[in-house]
């Protein structure tokens, strides 16, 4: 296949990637935006076939490949999506190192020079160092979301100062490799391992309520590392594709920052902090009182309100409640209430975990708003019914001093009457105990979401 029409081919590609970024930046086009995006990469890698002969390794790769994801995304839960897409993060990161030790063991197999120039040195050292972290990163967030690690800090004196001097260590080992005359294994290698070091220690002090966040980031990360990679290899397309993965990510994780009223640097450093609220009890030791209802009680307020908000969380995630809440929806609906649904932009584990939950039960998008839309109207609204959210409702977010003071909420508190539905009254995420469920205001309906719903619907 001729070079021009190589370059052709991995234009339409990128402009097929850009396409299916604009089409998911919309919960309506999303499904569009994904076509658009796998046909993209089906052009891409069918193109990169064409300039390799080694076509019997590359799709033996690919089938293992599709056969694992095949089986991984039939058996996956919507409530481990985070974690998956943080565990997908570390691969790309992986990939990514993989690649750039290949390049340097052996550079004339890439099409590069034996003794390798320094504009590819520099950027294999960035490439491999952004990979390492990546990795390492993604694997202490998927543990945090899994449950299978604690989502508290960890935290320990003289941190950030270790970080900062791990950092300089490895720049000045990337530097020694890209200087060398010849190529440099014991730098090259020591920089790796402190990369890989360093993206644990990174993301070991950040937060539970942070890792929607770290989530983006770590995909911002991993889009930077294949461009780097892509620059030395030559390959336009894994540039294009890298520089539009990590662009977006950087993006995304900047509206969220500001969405929780959160320096972005601050949530690198250390997350919301390492106090824990402690659930339901005051700072003087008292046990705080709390009014708790049945899911009749909750479907006889909620029949006979004018306005009605639902605020999703990850509670409603657990219980896979998306398809019961729809026919709550629908019934309030049925009986002339106005019913909205109010989202909070780091709800859940994920960016936009809500509104795929939301989308799957297909919920009309139109019932959806953003916080911005609709944080004016809880004052006039009769009745909020939180469906396993926590910290994104928490009013603690209003007092100076509080872990978490600063980030903007959905305000239910100011609504003439909040339902609340969880399995317990323990604290959310980020480990803070919750004022609003002690209002006098609030009514507490335990249980598992689903089935509450479901019993909601049945008395309405």
């Amino acid at each position: 296949m001729s070079v021009n029409f190589i370059a052709l081919a991995y234009l339409v590609a990128a402009v097929f990637f850009i396409l299916s970024l604009k089409g998911l930046s919309s919960p309506t086009t999303a499904r569009r935006g994904n076509l658009l995006g796998m046909l993209g990469m089906g052009i891409a890698v069918s193109t990169t076939l064409t300039i390799t002969g080694n076509w019997v390794l590359i799709l033996s790769c690919i089938a293992v490949g599709a056969v694992i994801g095949s089986i991984i995304a039939f058996r996956i839960q919507m409530t481990a999506m985070p974690e998956l897409i943080a565990f997908m993060h570390s691969l790309v990161g992986l990939a990514a190192v993989f690649i750039a030790i290949a390049a340097v063991n052996n550079p004339v197999s890439f099409d590069l020079p034996e003794i390798l120039p320094a504009g590819n040195k520099l950027e294999l050292f960035i490439g491999t160092f952004i990979g390492a972290m990546t990795w390492s990163g993604s694997v202490i967030a998927f543990l945090k979301l899994s449950g299978r690690m604690s989502g508290r800090p960890i935290v320990f004196s003289g941190q950030h100062m270790l970080n900062l001097l791990m950092a300089v260590v490895m720049i000045g080992f990337g530097l020694w490799f890209f200087f060398s005359e010849t190529t440099n294994w014991t730098a090259f290698s020591t920089m790796t391992a402190i990369a890989f070091l360093l993206g644990f220690l990174i993301i070991i002090p950040i937060g539970g309520a942070d890792m929607p966040v770290v989530i983006s980031m770590l995909n911002s990360y991993s889009g930077w590392a294949a461009a780097g990679i892509g620059f030395s290899l030559g390959n336009p397309m894994l540039i294009i594709a890298g520089s539009l993965v990590g662009s977006s990510g950087a993006i995304l994780s900047y509206i969220m920052c500001k969405a929780m009223n959160r320096p972005f640097l601050s949530v690198i450093l250390g997350g919301f902090g390492s106090d824990g609220g402690s659930q339901g009890v005051n700072d003087d030791g008292v046990q705080k009182t709390y009014r708790s209802g049945s899911a009749d009680d909750a479907a006889f307020l909620l029949g006979n309100a004018d306005s009605v908000i639902i605020i999703p969380g990850y509670g409603l995630a657990v219980a896979r409640a998306q398809h019961a809440v729809k026919e709550l929806a629908l019934a309030l609906h049925k009986k002339g209430i106005n019913i909205r649904f109010a989202i909070h932009p780091v709800a859940g584990r994920m960016p936009g975990h809500m509104n795929v939950l939301l989308a799957e039960a297909e919920i009309p998008y139109e019932m959806v708003q953003e916080m911005e839309e609709i944080n004016s109207d809880f004052p006039n609204t009769d009745v909020v019914l939180v469906l396993g959210a926590n910290d994104v409702v928490n009013p603690a977010a209003n007092i100076p001093g509080s872990p978490i003071y600063g980030m903007p909420i959905l305000e239910a508190y100011k609504a003439r009457t909040v339902m609340v539905v969880k399995r317990s009254m323990a604290a959310g995420y980020a480990g803070l105990d919750n004022d609003l469920f002690y209002m006098d205001k609030t009514m507490m309906v335990f249980g598992d979401a689903k089935k509450v719903v479901e019993d909601m619907v049945k008395a309405l």
